[in-house]
């Protein structure tokens, strides 16, 4: 699995950058559990928390298809798209917490991956 474990690797790197904002906030503003009421805290924390719930389903739907011999160019789509949702989520987030086009791109870039992953697999096992 040497596809999905590269892209594991770099979203790994990401998800720890965006723990370690969490941890010098809390440190800085003294603050242990939960927010604190401070907006910026928050967001982080969302940050963190989104790419968390979002991460590993993507990643284990593309290490799925990767072990049925899915196609490394796919895999390579689907892990830079991912990486690049996540870091325009993590943009768009930490910027505001309304709307923003970079928290939409990720959304549908996270989206984009789960359903064609979730195609690719289902049509490798049904051939």
């Amino acid at each position: 699995m040497k596809v999905t474990a590269f892209w594991t690797a770099l979203l790994a790197l990401l998800i720890l950058g965006l723990m370690l904002r969490v941890v010098v906030l809390r440190l800085t503003r003294r603050v242990g559990i939960g927010d604190g009421g401070d907006k910026e805290l928050a967001k982080a924390i969302r940050v963190h928390g989104n790419a968390i719930e979002t991460v590993p389903i993507a990643l284990l739907l593309m290490a799925g298809y990767e072990l049925g011999g899915g196609l490394p160019w796919l895999l390579h789509a689907g892990g830079a798209a991912l990486l690049l949702g996540r870091l325009a989520h993590a943009f768009g987030l930490s910027r505001t917490s309304g709307t923003s086009p970079g928290r939409l791109l990720g959304s549908l870039a996270w989206a984009a991956v789960v359903v064609t992953m979730s195609v690719a697999i289902l049509l490798q096992r049904l051939t």
